[in-house]
């Protein structure tokens, strides 16, 4: 039975983020804006299907017309990236990295992990999260000079404590991870390596970062990052793992998949798979490094100098040694610009507080600002976080803020 009218209270509230969105700036690094392809394939009939299992061997039946929309997904994300295998059903990326544990680790192996308040991953080994209860982690990190991974270091750090799996990946990075000597480094010691491409997913598919999928057993990410598909997860792996990653994800960790959004994965892979999306991801990093010089202007010091990817590290005390991450995400959200508080290397402060902010370009380039505009979006943070005690400093940015915006619509007509 359909509804007798249309539910006015949530989709007011619906139109009311579409409009934040249209008129405020999205620099969080792990958002971004999909195409109008992909909200549709997501909000398709398909999240009305149970399709417990994988392709032909489904515990429902009727699903003839899935198994070729999940097939497609799977076939687009191995020729996209190059891979054996890939499996598309994880919700999210922490899904998948859990999968890979469960599929290839036992309790207590001991897996090396780049530590959370220096830009690793919750799952990559935190102690409140599952992935550092149940394996023995031990954590690298950058070095106090340069604010960079040390190859050498991993090295001697992986001979002393010999692991089954040394991750790789981060989420607040902003320089490139070379596969390479990682690899090398897991031969020598024995250990599996597993990349976690979460947030350079994207960058990877159109050129602009080194692909890790040549050099590891096992690379995981996200598809609503730098990939600008929908919210949700992927694993590729060689044909040796494949098996036991697919067991890991069903039966092992997740019930039914979501078939809407593995459809919508299978839209993303395409767009990614486009010339232009090549051209996107070059955008995107030639954004960044023009929104860190104008940063760097501003007064903001930029962790490791500068970045290489979407992101970049902002380290507060060099503006204003009283000025945390807390207040200066909340003082630039009233300002109609939305970013995240962020720790940064040795930081003094917690994770709740920190000194750091983080700052990225995939979706603000997505709705096709360039240079120019990164140096007016530095401009706006500079200002208001200046004038963060004035409300009506705050709200004259948030007015400028909207005017630019208002010439790049991530959503036009």
């Amino acid at each position: 039975m359909s509804p007798a009218s249309r539910d006015e209270e949530l989709f007011s509230i619906l139109d009311r983020e579409l409009d934040r969105q249209s008129t405020t700036l999205q620099l969080i690094a792990s958002e971004n804006f999909t195409s109008r392809a992909v909200l549709e394939a997501t909000g398709s009939v398909l999240t009305n299907k149970y399709a417990e299992g994988y392709p032909g061997k489904r515990y429902y039946g009727g699903n003839q017309l899935v198994d070729e929309a999940e097939e497609l997904a799977r076939r687009r994300a191995m020729e996209l990236f190059g891979a054996e295998h890939a499996n598309v059903q994880p919700h999210a990326g922490a899904n998948a990295n859990m999968a890979v544990y469960l599929a290839v680790l036992k309790p207590g192996d001991t897996v090396l992990g780049m530590r959370l308040d220096q830009g690793g991953h919750l799952t990559h080994g935190s102690p409140v999260n599952a992935s550092g209860q149940l394996y023995r982690f031990v954590s690298y990190g950058v070095t106090e000079s340069d604010e960079r991974l040390d190859y050498d270091q991993i090295r001697d750090l992986a001979k002393a404590e010999r692991p089954r799996l040394i991750v790789a990946g981060a989420t607040a990075y902003p320089r490139v991870i070379d596969p390479e000597p990682l690899r090398r480094i897991a031969d020598e010691v024995g250990a599996l390596f597993m990349f976690d491409a979460a947030h350079v997913a994207g960058l990877v598919a159109g050129g602009a970062h080194p692909s890790p999928v040549p050099e590891a057993d096992i690379v995981t990410f996200t598809t609503h990052k730098t990939l600008r598909g929908p919210r949700g997860g992927c694993i590729l792996s060689t044909a040796e793992h494949a098996k036991a990653i697919d067991k890991a994800i069903f039966p092992g960790l997740q019930g039914g998949p979501l078939e809407h959004v593995i459809a919508a994965k299978a839209v993303a892979f395409r767009e990614a798979a486009q010339p232009e999306f090549k051209e996107y991801a070059a955008q995107i990093v030639r954004n960044a490094r023009a929104l860190a010089e104008a940063l760097a202007a501003e007064g903001f010091r930029i962790v490791s100098g500068g970045t290489d990817n979407h992101l970049m590290l902002l380290d507060l005390r060099s503006f204003d040694t009283e000025l945390s991450g807390k207040e200066a995400q909340e003082k630039l959200d009233r300002a109609g610009i939305t970013l995240n508080k962020n720790q940064i290397p040795g930081d003094p402060r917690s994770p709740f507080v920190t000194s750091g902010l983080r700052v990225g370009t995939a979706a603000v380039t997505t709705t096709g600002m360039q240079e120019p505009e990164m140096a007016q979006v530095a401009a706006f943070m500079g200002r208001a976080l200046r004038g963060r005690n004035s409300d009506q400093e705050l709200s004259a940015v948030r007015e400028e803020v909207a005017v630019l915006c208002s010439k790049f619509p991530p959503y036009p007509n």
